[in-house]
């Protein structure tokens, strides 16, 4: 049977025979890393878009700068959102989902008459991309768990790298698009590829959830009345769920621009967390299960690592990208350059570790490079020669592969498999949490432009964070055992 009759029924049936040599499907690789690399690669592109958007509707850079904001904020929230919804309802049709609605993002994008509806499109675009991720480490454990591979290495690896990529070759992939055909073709790019995800997803992915029985989280026996009930759908916490989202949205705003005059964000981040620990608590289906939690002190370890790594990952990137151009005096094109080294070696060094399971090797070497590499900027000065340029970016780049490889391994690991989607978008929260640390830091210490001094005392920062990280993975001797194969039964 060929043609559409073939497709249709490939459709329906979903991927119902296991791969033929019992191994993990691979026909699953090519829609989770294409889904999943839309939430990266739509947060760096538009960094190159935000000058031509603003001449395009004469607003000032503190307003495009919501671009970059309404895309943040909407997948901090939506991730573990999303997440909880693809635990309750398998990956395939939050999948779907969300590629459409990327799609339907990026042609509002490519039409939008005004800022204001062009800053809506990447809050839908935001939403979207919340959903695969998530999707591909619940498929990555569903199949891990069918073909009994404890530790599915060579996916992660493959999940970290296509991120990383993604990441790195945003702003090029941008300028590229922008050259050809305008800033709009930033946004209208996602059309072909929420196809390419639509058309994937149909083919490839379960239609039901692979999992037949949910796996009982370890504390459910201790709390009668609360969690999953047989027979019975999990109902989504719609209250832990507002009271999260007003959470991440007051402390984010005031990470983006810390102010006295705005300490009414903080004080109301307090008190939506306190309503939250309340809620979720006293929840019979929780969003979050924080007695659960609580209860995992190695993955709360893993997200305390995640936003360390990633706010000294992002402080790098935005502040030595800055000083480059403006404290050495280098062109865009030429601070690219310099940059590259940072990039080939992040995407080799997750390349080459990427098939040892091991996690805590990861995470220790990653730490101590980011140490290095934070300490060799307070050597760089304006007239410092090229190759101390290069050589920083790229001890930096060795540990921005190490620590993303090594705390999404961890993650996988040490979460409760019946909701390791969800925990997965919080990771990823954690990630925007530490990328608006950074950028409120890079405010902070370049007040009047990337000056010498500020990046001095940028590195200092990041030295600590760097330090704090190093200090809480080195005595944690759980990080060993992660990876390694369950002994036979």
């Amino acid at each position: 049977m060929t043609g559409p009759a073939a497709l249709l029924a490939r459709i329906r049936s979903g991927r119902q025979q296991s791969a033929p040599d019992g191994g993990f499907d691979r026909r699953l690789i090519a829609p989770m890393v294409l889904g999943s690399v839309l939430n990266p690669i739509n947060s760096s592109m538009i960094a190159v878009a935000l000058v031509p958007v603003g001449a395009a509707f004469g607003a000032p850079p503190a307003e495009t700068a919501w671009l970059v904001t309404a895309l943040y904020l909407a997948t901090a929230v939506g991730q573990p959102v999303i997440g909880r919804l693809v635990d309750t309802h398998g990956p395939r049709p939050l999948y779907l989902a969300g590629t459409a609605l990327v799609g339907l993002a990026g042609l509002l994008g490519a039409l939008a008459p005004s800022l204001g509806l062009l800053i809506t499109a990447r809050v839908l675009l935001g939403l979207g991309t919340s959903a695969a991720y998530p999707a591909a480490m619940h498929l990555t454990r569903s199949e891990a768990e069918r073909t009994g591979q404890s530790s599915p290495a060579g996916v992660l690896t493959v999940l970290a790298v296509a991120n990383q990529t993604a990441a790195v070759v945003g702003p090029t992939l941008g300028g590229l698009l922008i050259g050809a055909g305008g800033w709009r073709t930033v946004f209208a790019v996602n059309v072909p590829s929420s196809l390419a995800c639509l058309a994937l997803g149909a083919v490839r992915l379960p239609v039901v959830e692979r999992r037949s029985d949910r796996i009982d989280r370890p504390d459910r026996g201790d709390h009668p009345g609360r969690g999953d009930h047989p027979g019975r759908p999990d109902r989504l916490d719609h209250a832990g769920i507002a009271m999260f989202a007003v959470l991440l949205l007051a402390l984010m705003l005031f990470l983006m621009r810390p102010d006295p005059a705005r300490w009414y964000l903080p004080v109301l981040a307090v008190l939506a967390a306190v309503a939250f620990a309340v809620r979720e608590r006293r929840a019979r289906t929780p969003f979050i299960d924080l007695r659960a939690l609580a209860g995992n002190r190695p993955l709360i370890a893993t997200y305390l690592r995640q936003v360390l790594g990633y706010t000294a990952i992002y402080a790098f990137l935005y502040g030595y990208t800055q000083w480059l151009e403006e404290g050495r005096g280098l062109s865009a094109a030429t601070a690219g350059l310099v940059l590259l080294p940072l990039s080939l070696t992040a995407l080799t060094v997750a390349r080459v570790t990427g098939r040892s399971p091991g996690v805590r090797g990861k995470l220790l070497v990653g730490s101590a490079c980011q140490i290095a590499a934070c300490a060799a900027l307070l050597l760089v000065h304006a007239s410092s020669p090229g190759a101390l340029l290069i050589a920083v970016g790229a001890l930096a780049g060795v540990s921005q592969g190490l620590i993303g490889l090594g705390t999404q391994t961890a993650l996988y690991h040490q979460a409760d498999p019946a909701v390791i989607a969800s925990a997965a978008g919080l990771l990823r929260t954690f990630m925007y949490l530490g990328a608006m640390a950074a950028s409120a830091a890079n405010a902070a210490f370049f007040p009047n432009g990337a000056t010498t001094g500020g990046l001095h005392h940028l590195a200092l920062f990041m030295l600590g964070g760097a330090a704090l990280l190093f200090l809480l993975t080195l005595p944690d001797r759980s990080l060993a055992r992660l990876g390694r194969p369950l002994p036979p039964q």
